[in-house]
């Protein structure tokens, strides 16, 4: 048995000043003990985690897990200095870090009048694990950009609506940019073999399964869970990524809450080769999640992550 979570962190760093992070150290502390026992009783193999905000933080809180681990950053965070990781109780065989759009996917503007970038806000990065029985499983981790929109200035409210519109769009470009870069990635691991490469993507992907920057990620279309090409084989298997949200129950399928609603962001996606070996996946919801607003500042006294980890257990 092979378990591999997602599981975005929010905001994680040491005690400061700054905006975003814990206030003082009991809070951040409270916070730690909160992480840590979640990941304890998930009990992962391999744990991909977003919102890292600084290595030593990191390491605060795998001080704080059970058993052994090796940590993998990227070396590409945000302008706030987020970024993704891997922690794994597996050995490790190689990494890599991608924070370049793919070819002929940008370049995109974040800002009115702002530069045009032809990187991804915040890189992805992957892993390659080796399980018990020796297979190769390349694990990819990113955090696409957020639908939560923020203006020049600081400001979580734009001046009117034109610019709120204008915004959103920025935001939804970027994010369209990253799933696309993304999935060229997963294109090169798999090289044409999703039928014997092990291929996990996953991470915070900002938004749910139906979106169309979800979606890119998929590649061709048409066997999705629950659909009658399900269990008819074509020649799209050999590329395609299923996203395991349908075997989440019905109840549980969400992993943060935006005002009131749940709402299923982060996501596990898997190649053709671990289809079979799939036993259960889930939202680990039942820790209780708040509800979120658009201004993330209130939650830098926040003890435990505004986001639930979304866990699939395989066999094998």
């Amino acid at each position: 048995m092979v378990v591999i979570g997602t599981w975005n962190l929010e905001n994680l760093f040491r005690p400061g000043e700054e905006s975003g992070r814990p206030p003082d150290q009991s809070t951040y502390e409270t916070k730690l003990d909160a992480l840590a026992g979640t990941v304890d009783r998930i009990a992962p193999d391999v744990l991909a985690v977003q919102e890292v905000g600084e290595p030593a933080a990191l390491d605060d809180l795998v001080a704080r897990l059970a058993g052994s681990w090796a940590t993998h950053l990227s070396a590409h965070p945000d302008s706030r200095g987020i970024r993704v990781g891997v922690l794994s109780r597996l050995p490790v065989d190689d990494t890599d870090d991608l924070s370049a759009f793919a070819d002929g996917v940008g370049p995109v503007r974040a800002t009115d009048g702002g530069a045009l970038t032809e990187e991804m806000g915040r890189g992805a990065l992957r892993v390659r694990v080796r399980t018990a029985a020796g297979e190769p499983v390349d694990v990819v981790t990113c955090h696409l950009k957020s639908k939560l929109l923020s203006y020049p200035g600081g400001r979580f409210d734009p001046r009117d609506e034109s610019e709120r519109a204008r915004y959103g769009a920025f935001a939804l470009y970027r994010r369209a940019a990253e799933a696309a870069t993304v999935r060229d990635w997963a294109n090169a691991l798999l090289d044409g073999d999703g039928r014997g490469r092990s291929l996990v993507v996953c991470g915070d992907l900002n938004d749910e399964p139906g979106a169309a920057t979800t979606q890119i990620l998929l590649g061709p279309g048409g066997s999705e869970f629950g659909t009658p090409g399900f269990d008819r084989p074509d020649h799209g298997d050999a590329w395609r990524l299923w996203n395991t949200a349908p075997l989440i129950p019905e109840e549980r399928r969400y992993s943060r809450v935006y005002r009131g609603r749940g709402e299923l962001i982060d996501h596990v996606l898997i190649s053709h080769r671990l289809l079979d070996r799939v036993e259960k996946v889930d939202s680990v919801v039942d820790r209780g999640l708040p509800s979120v607003t658009d201004d993330p500042r209130v939650r830098a006294v926040a003890g435990d992550s505004d986001h639930a980890p979304v866990v699939a257990t395989f066999t094998g």
